[in-house]
């Protein structure tokens, strides 16, 4: 999360496992394939900074080989914030090394 709000995805794609499936609410399709979260995390290398943020409430599920993140995440940045809901889904990989298979965002509508 400190490399994303510098600018610097390069986190998430070595986290994400080559078949990741990921959903932007802002886009009508998902991503499907760490190629195309590549050419899409590629349009903010440099540009996305965030001067401080949260991860609200996060919750882990672990099943065999398997585990579920989901938390809120909230943004600060030239005194706008925003909020988001997050899940993410992890396996391990042949090396056993956790890889995110499929990330989920969708707006936090009203902060109630």
């Amino acid at each position: 999360m400190e490399l994303w709000n510098n600018g610097n995805p390069d986190g998430f794609l070595e986290l994400s496992s080559d078949y990741v499936v990921y959903f932007d609410p802002v886009f009508e399709k998902k991503f499907v394939g760490k190629k195309a979260l590549e050419d899409y995390y590629e349009g903010f290398r440099g540009k996305n900074k965030i001067d401080s943020y949260d991860m609200i409430e996060p919750v882990v599920q672990v099943m065999s080989g398997c585990a579920v993140l989901m938390y809120d995440y909230e943004a600060r940045r030239e005194r706008q914030s925003y909020r988001m809901h997050c899940t993410e889904v992890y396996q391990t990989d042949p090396s056993g090394q956790w890889k995110i298979t499929h990330t989920h965002w969708s707006f936090v509508l009203n902060n109630r």
